[in-house]
């Protein structure tokens, strides 16, 4: 048997080299199982026997600690399987099948390339040429066997601790906020600022509803977040830092935070790359079960933040029914329902005055079908009587409102207030460890010392930048709430109209308390606009509003301008008009003051006599006619009209005149003498 197994090495094969594959699958194997390495790197012998000499053996172990599951991360057997099939290798050698492979499909393609190109392979039993039959199908079952035996092992490991995880008793990773006890129970963490921050951190997505939101707050407070270190020098300890997005939401979607024992919440699945987690539907999690131990909210709460979450997450769908109210204008945002068609409507934001305001559209059937959008509707009206109406609604409880909102604030302020109390206490505690610990050390040993001496300085200096942040932070939550403030918060009893009105509150806040009372609005455009408001409970009603204006009305001028400038045109001129008209407050229909060239504009859109044609009735006279009159030249009417001989009225800007018909006591050229600015004019007798 030995000599037919020795027959299958040929000169061809061994004027190639020889390869050895060593692989454990851990690490701690590695290191633990010394026995079966050795016998893996003993089989250079083997190749030495079979006539390859010792530096034509390569030993391929750079996959030690690697799985055999997959081929993806093992460079090792990536590298193996490339010098066989540039035809370099003349055997391939594994302590057993297992070694080289536990999956079939890398399994089957190593044999494929091997038979390929003439190549050998040895394990413990004997040598096998991949290119016969009979080897073929004994390496082929060796490699089934192998993956076979790699799932009974997974299997039972599993399996045991599936069924602890089904009881709720597998002991796993905690999140932050949660410590194993004595006894081996979960427990909430003996740090009471991780417990005060958590508690405040599930305050704040309460109170604003958006894990964005919840993020921007604590960074504003100046609110550090704990985590638990899992590797690295610090593993296990709590590390403080700046709150993220991601690591929000991982709080809100855990249910371990309400107290739930959870398992199998997510799969990974293979990739051609890597295995990749995807998260599992609840009702495919292995294990859920509700009040194993402490949380820091009730499972009413949780379910009521994974309902907020997936409406938040429904902004980005087709749907947006339930969007969060953002910082835009459009009251109605993610609310508004077109009573056309049915579907939602989207917000399109357009300046005017240096204002945004909003146009409610129903798009989404246009776009998809490339046809006409089905309705467009200027939103600004259909806000205000909406609000108006809420405002009538919530009315009745608006004392109790004002309270809540007071009671808020100020326990908001305080939380954030204990929660720096507790930072300035850890860094009190570690500056009094960083002493303890220098005053230990041996005075004569200076490395030592001068290492804990800087590291009670660098605490000390951390000691203060908390206690100068608390402090600051302090002074600007005072600053924040002060009397005035307060006054305004309870003034809301019987002022809520004008705050609800005023441009300082936040559209965010004004949108919130609308979704409080109002599930959607229904908008359909005909001769007027209909907005029906459906409340939450049921309850409906139906505005009639005025159809809005076209773009082109609404900057039209009002009617009260025309009739302004038609009053002053018997007494002034248009730059007079234009004067007059601002100083008294009036503006175009684009609110812009009101110039000249407006009136001049205005004039003749409306069809509006000039001063001309009004003096002109009154019977007053042009120059050349008053000059004919009175029998003298036109520059000497200019000079009587200046000095006031004449009474005269300006019909336009440019100095231009026109005079009222001489009286009796007209000025007679024989008369007087006057001297002009151009030349002298002397009188004579008639």
């Amino acid at each position: 048997m030995i000599a037919e197994t020795n027959s299958k090495v040929a000169a061809r094969h061994l004027k190639r080299n020889a390869y050895l594959y060593v692989r454990q699958s851990t690490l701690r194997q590695v290191f633990e199982n010394t026995e079966s390495t050795e016998r893996q790197y003993a089989l250079r012998q083997r190749a030495v026997a079979l006539g390859w000499p010792l530096d034509r053996i390569v030993v391929v172990d750079s996959d030690l600690g690697q799985s055999g599951a997959s081929a993806v991360d093992r460079e090792g057997f990536q590298k193996l399987v490339a010098e066989v099939g540039m035809g370099r290798a003349g055997i391939v050698m594994g302590l057993e099948v297992s070694r080289l492979a536990r999956n079939s499909t890398d399994w089957h393609r190593l044999l494929e390339i091997c038979a390929l190109t003439d190549t050998l392979i040895l394990d413990e039993d004997g040598i096998y040429d991949p290119a016969h039959f009979n080897d073929r199908l004994l390496l082929g079952l060796k490699g089934t066997m192998s993956e076979a035996e790699l799932h009974i092992m997974k299997a039972r490991l599993v399996g045991g601790m599936l069924n602890k995880a089904r009881r709720g008793e597998l002991q796993c990773r905690l999140p932050i906020g949660f410590v194993y006890d004595d006894a081996a129970r979960v427990v909430l963490d003996p740090d009471r600022q991780v417990q005060q921050t958590l508690r405040a951190f599930f305050q704040t997505f309460r109170r604003t509803g958006s894990a964005t939101a919840t993020v921007k707050d604590f960074r504003k407070q100046g609110i550090l977040f704990p985590r638990r270190a899992k590797d690295g020098a610090h593993k296990g300890e709590v590390l403080w830092g700046q709150l993220e997005h991601a690591r929000a939401l991982w709080v809100l979607h855990n249910p371990r935070y309400a107290g739930a024992f959870c398992y199998g919440r997510s799969r990974q699945r293979p990739h051609a790359q890597a295995g990749r987690y995807h998260r599992l539907p609840r009702e495919e999690w292995i294990a859920l079960i509700q009040g194993a131990h402490e949380g820091y909210i009730t499972w009413d709460e949780f379910e009521e933040n994974q309902r907020r979450l997936q409406a938040n997450s429904a902004a980005h769908g087709a749907d947006r029914r339930h969007s969060p109210p953002r910082e835009g204008p459009a009251l109605l945002q993610g609310l508004v329902v077109c009573g056309t068609c049915g579907l939602r409507m989207t917000v399109r934001y357009h300046l005017r005055g240096g204002q945004p305001l909003p146009t409610y559209v129903c798009q989404r059937d246009g776009i998809e079908h490339a046809a006409p959008i089905c309705q467009s509707i200027p939103g600004a009206s259909v806000d205000e009587a909406v609000g108006n109406l809420l405002l009538d609604a919530v009315q009745p409880m608006a004392l109790e409102v004002t309270l809540a909102v007071n009671e808020e604030l100020q326990g908001r302020i305080d939380q954030a207030d204990a929660l720096r109390r507790k930072r300035v206490e850890r860094a009190q505690f570690e500056v009094e460890l960083a002493r303890r610990r220098y005053m230990r050390v041996d005075p004569d040993n200076r490395l030592v010392a001068d290492s804990l001496e800087a590291e009670w300085n660098e605490k000390l200096r951390a000691l203060t930048q908390a206690q100068e942040e608390a402090e600051r932070e302090r002074q600007a939550d005072r600053v924040l709430i002060d009397e005035d403030q307060r006054a305004r918060i309870l003034g809301l009893a019987t002022d809520l109209p004008r705050l609800w009105r005023d441009p300082a509150t936040p559209a965010r806040e004004k949108k919130r308390m609308l979704r409080l009372l109002v599930e959607d609005v229904t908008l359909l455009k005909g001769k007027e606009l209909t907005a029906h408001v459906r409340f939450r409970g049921g309850a409906a009603k139906t505005l009639s509003l005025p159809r809005p204006l076209p773009a082109w009305k609404i900057r039209e001028t009002s009617p009260e301008v025309i009739a302004e400038i038609d009053a002053l045109l018997e007494e002034h001129t248009d730059n007079e008009i234009a004067r007059i008209m601002t100083e008294r407050g009036f503006r175009s229909g684009e609110g812009k003051p009101i110039n000249s060239a407006m009136v001049y504009r205005l004039r003749r859109e409306h069809g509006i006599k000039d001063r001309y044609e009004r003096l002109r009735r009154r019977g007053m006279l042009t120059l050349k006619q008053m000059a004919k009159a009175l029998d003298v030249d036109v520059n000497t009417i200019k000079v009587w009209r200046r000095h006031g001989l004449l009474r005269a009225h300006a019909y336009n800007d440019k100095n231009q005149y026109l005079y009222e018909a001489p009286g009796p006591d007209a000025p007679k050229k024989h008369k007087h003498k006057f001297q002009s600015s151009s030349a002298h004019i002397s009188t004579s007798r008639a």
